[in-house]
């Protein structure tokens, strides 16, 4: 695995007209601040590896099953090489086998063969009973989790991301004619606080920008695209006129929602939002499969939270929160988006 670090330069127009101006403008300064980290780190990269070379890292993923989660490994394993440690990452087979990932963790805090442990919990709650008492140093990835052995969380802002994607998207359905702007969400597993936050900043970002988010009519479908065929029927049904926007929890469902009523005319114009931007997303965009997405860095993510263990390891305080970032991609912006994810997973 080669090491890289993911520093997306994305700029140009959102949309056309009214969007154009503030996305990029924002695309472009997130973009040069992350430059500017990135070559900061590799600078002073080994005046602060080399006191944990040689030590062990489990990293526990909610799956290895998705892409999204190919790509945060692919940044552990980034990170490890550079630092000279060993990371072991594992997931469980699906994003609601709680009862799998709880035994991991489980089985890895007490097996005293590993240095740190990264996190990223499907169950929150449960996992703080799992690491309770622990003196390892525990990162949470993607999902934070709320106990005094948590030294950081390393992830996207869900809520901040969410409500940027919301308020573009309430811009392209103005473009797209919409004089009525409502939004239905299909959600991912009720009661994940990731999920929450995206529900969340939805809400908060189509409220903002004029828009009518129909909270009570939220679909539930544990992020998984099958069962998110089964949300779209039933918007479906109950909105025969058609809805401006349907948003996601990741991009996996809204693709099928999208397909779902790709033969509906009354559904020809609207904007179908994700969650993630990874290649799959970027295609289906480039294809019109997608209007946009959210995109937070998994790469970036998973090296990050490595970066995270290693410093602890050496003595460093770690910052409570650490923002991996995101922006948001459509048809101007997703071909960069996708030949900067080209290579990744080789």
């Amino acid at each position: 695995m080669k090491t890289k670090v993911l520093a997306v330069v994305l700029t140009g127009a959102m949309l056309a007209g009214c969007m154009a101006g503030c996305a990029s403008s924002t695309n472009e300064k997130a973009s040069e601040a992350s430059e500017s980290a990135v070559a900061a780190e590799v600078e002073t990269a080994g005046e602060k590896d080399g006191a944990a070379s040689g030590k062990k890292i489990s990293v526990i993923l909610k799956t290895t099953a998705a892409e999204y989660w190919q790509y945060v490994q692919a940044g552990c394993e980034a990170y490890a090489e550079k630092a000279g440690v060993t990371v072991e990452i594992k997931g469980a087979s699906s994003e609601t086998a709680y009862d799998e990932q709880l035994n991991m963790i489980e089985t890895d805090v007490n097996s005293g063969a590993y240095d740190a442990i990264v996190i990223a919990p499907l169950q929150s709650d449960q996992v703080i009973t799992q690491i309770n008492g622990t003196k390892l140093p525990i990162i949470a990835l993607d999902t934070d989790i709320d106990a005094p052995e948590v030294l950081s969380f390393v992830g996207t802002g869900n809520e901040a991301a969410a409500q940027l994607g919301a308020e573009a998207a309430v811009e392209a359905a103005k473009a797209a004619g919409w004089d009525e702007i409502k939004a239905i969400d299909i959600a991912g597993v009720q009661g994940d606080s990731t999920n929450t936050a995206r529900m969340t900043g939805y809400q908060k970002g189509i409220e903002a920008a004029g828009g009518e988010f129909l909270a009570d009519e939220t679909q539930y479908a544990d992020a998984v695209a099958d069962k998110a065929v089964n949300s779209m029927e039933a918007i479906m049904q109950n909105h025969p006129e058609g809805i401006a926007i349907i948003c996601a929890n990741n991009d996996d469902m809204v693709m099928a929602a999208a397909r779902t009523a790709k033969d509906n005319p009354a559904y020809e114009n609207t904007i179908w939002l994700g969650f993630n931007g990874d290649r799959a997303a970027c295609e289906a965009i480039l294809a019109g499969e997608e209007t946009m997405s959210v995109v937070q860095d998994a790469y970036g993510m998973g090296y990050k939270a490595v970066e995270a263990a290693v410093q602890a390891l050496g003595g460093q305080k770690l910052d409570e929160f650490i923002d991996s970032g995101s922006w948001v991609i459509d048809k101007s912006n997703a071909q960069e988006r996708l030949d900067d994810l080209k290579g990744l997973l080789d």
